[in-house]
């Protein structure tokens, strides 16, 4: 086989649910892959089943399979995907009776193992940052991160749909590389690229121009097209789209997808360590991006656990303040909600923030009104429950002028926390299904290789700098933000090849800092990719205990690179001129 199709169809649990029969239709494929897992998903899912023991999957695959199983087997397009969550078994039993009615008869398989919450107490899961053991009492969910050996295995026997609980997201586009291939489990290059493929495709339109700094330069932005990757032998693969879908696919779009949720130069995976330092894209025509030059390194010796536990309860009311004394405003109302609920201390944790959207002489009432949020925190549902936000409705009649809140009272909600683990690989064997047969395959490597820091890079001076300008950062630069449980990445990159020197040289740990102030108190790493003339910020600990439990207006960061875009600093007027 000379060019293999794998194509995407969710980049999360709520994608849209036409995508698997746009990309099953639109165009030739040989796979469709779907992923459906995140941290925060985890716990969505943990309290879907805890509300019906029959759930703990992404529900919506089967919809999407419903529209399309007839055909992919007509055509030979198999599926793989992550949609199994918490229940694999459970969702290719559900697919099997939805293939009976339909009078269809796929072979599906199903990869497990991952799923350690009942082994947490044998086995020893360690906390990657200082190797302490993670306490078992109160765990919800315990998920190791899985290869995509499980996968190679089930396609080699034929199967037509593979479900898989959590595998990396990359995995689902490496197994089926693998499998056509035939590629060694050393040939660390080719499994490298193939592991860039499936973070470029992971994310579905996030490659093709989804939220794409510079969206006004993307056609059909009210349907954009989901992604396809085609990969070859050598591991080099063309990012594209379907024809007549919108959406762009170019060199900026997929380096913004690559700098989507990542750390420094070494990318890991159970499988191998990509060297993200090395890719190199080439815009090789309309909507077609060739990616090659990847190099692949072992992967650490350790498989990565992602552990959700029940953090407690929590409530929140948001007060609305108008026109002036804004700030006066809500220091009266936080000492007046504070005092009718006993005191802040009462609570295990509290969280305040005012935001400030009201604006001087404002043409509107809407764009007078600023936000108080408060939120608290405790083990105890009582105590943040409907007595705290009855609390707030009772202030209405009595006190500040113009009060309303944004919601009626409620109770308590549950709320999980994220902590990350590690755990010996000779401990998570995978389990698959397929054909009748249940098998076991190995998570051990033929190699493994601690993680290292970033190679050494020179970056040239930027050209001396001649007439200057102060504009928003995002003139010159697009940025790409997310989450990885606690932390948040910000990547960055220059438009013009031309104004990289500068961005490097301009755009510090320091800088960064004083331009978001949120992270002026915290960790914050900073990652060189001249190949893509990007960077890359860590900031650690921005995001708590992670999506589900912090009290961010962002919990999951999506919107701080377009943060930092905004703010105005001084630039070259020629850089700015030049795009």
């Amino acid at each position: 086989m000379d060019v293999v199709r794998i194509a995407n169809c969710s980049g999360f649990f709520g994608d849209r649910l036409s995508a698997a029969r746009e990309m099953v239709e639109g165009g030739p494929i040989d796979f469709l892959t779907g992923d459906y897992l995140a941290e925060l998903t985890m716990a969505l899912l943990w309290r879907s089943r805890r509300r019906d023991p029959s759930r703990g999957y992404a529900h919506t695959f089967l919809r999407q399979m419903e529209e399309v199983i007839g055909t992919c087997l007509d055509r030979g397009i198999r599926v793989v995907t992550n949609a199994g969550g918490l229940a694999p078994d459970r969702l290719g039993g559900e697919l099997e009776d939805l293939a009976a009615r339909l009078g269809l008869s796929p072979t599906i398989a199903t990869v497990t193992g991952d799923d350690l919450t009942g082994r947490v107490a044998e086995l020893e899961i360690l906390s990657p940052r200082d190797r302490a053991p993670v306490d078992p009492a109160g765990i919800l969910t315990a998920n190791a991160y899985l290869g995509c050996a499980g996968i190679v295995a089930a396609l080699d026997r034929g199967a037509d749909i593979v479900v898989c609980g959590r595998v990396t997201d990359a995995a689902l586009v490496m197994g089926p590389a693998v499998h056509a291939f035939g590629w060694r489990p050393d040939d660390w290059d080719r499994l490298a690229s193939a592991l860039v493929a499936g973070h470029v495709l992971e994310c579905g339109a996030q490659t093709t121009g989804g939220n794409f700094s510079f969206f006004r330069e993307v056609p059909g932005l009210e349907h954009v097209g989901f992604p396809l990757a085609e990969l070859r032998p050598d591991g080099s693969f063309v990012v594209t789209k379907h024809p007549g879908t919108g959406g762009t696919v170019t060199t900026e779009t997929v380096t913004a997808q690559l700098l989507y949720e990542i750390g420094g130069h070494r990318y890991a995976n159970p499988d191998v360590t990509a060297r993200f330092d090395t890719i190199r894209l080439r815009q090789a025509g309309p909507d077609r991006v060739e990616v090659n030059g990847v190099v692949g390194e072992p992967p650490p010796p350790e498989l990565k656990v992602a552990v959700t536990r029940l953090g407690g309860y929590r409530n929140q009311v948001t007060f609305v303040l108008t026109g002036l004394d804004v700030e006066a405003k809500a220091e009266a109302a936080e000492r007046a909600l504070w005092h009718a609920v006993g005191g802040r201390e009462r609570f295990s944790a509290a969280h305040v923030d005012l935001i400030r959207s009201d604006r001087e002489d404002p043409p509107t009432n809407a764009e007078a009104m600023a936000y108080l949020r408060i939120t608290v925190y405790d083990p105890d549902a009582e105590k943040v429950g409907r007595a705290f936000s009855n609390a707030a409705v009772e202030m209405a009649l009595a006190h500040y002028p113009g009060l309303f809140l944004t919601s009626p009272p409620a109770e308590a909600s549950p709320y999980t926390i994220f902590e990350p683990g590690v755990v010996s690989r000779p401990d998570v064997p995978m389990t698959v299904t397929v054909g009748g047969e249940t098998f076991t395959v190995s998570s051990e490597v033929p190699a493994t290789r601690r993680l290292g820091g970033d190679e050494p890079v020179d970056v040239p001076e930027p050209a001396p700098e001649g007439e200057t300008v102060v504009a928003p950062l995002g003139e010159v630069v697009g940025a790409r933000s997310g989450d990885k449980g606690s932390d948040a990445n910000v990547g960055v990159w220059a438009r013009d090849p031309e104004a990289f020197p500068w961005l490097a040289h301009t755009l510090t740990v320091e800088e960064f800092r004083r331009l978001v102030p949120e992270a002026s108190a915290l960790e914050v790493e900073r990652h060189v990719f001249p190949n893509l003339g990007a960077l890359n910020f860590v900031v650690r600990g921005l995001l708590g205990q992670g999506a589900a439990a912090n009290p961010r207006v962002d919990p999951q960061a999506k919107s701080l690179g377009e943060y930092l875009r905004s703010k105005r600093i001084p630039m070259p007027a020629e850089l700015r001129r030049r795009v």
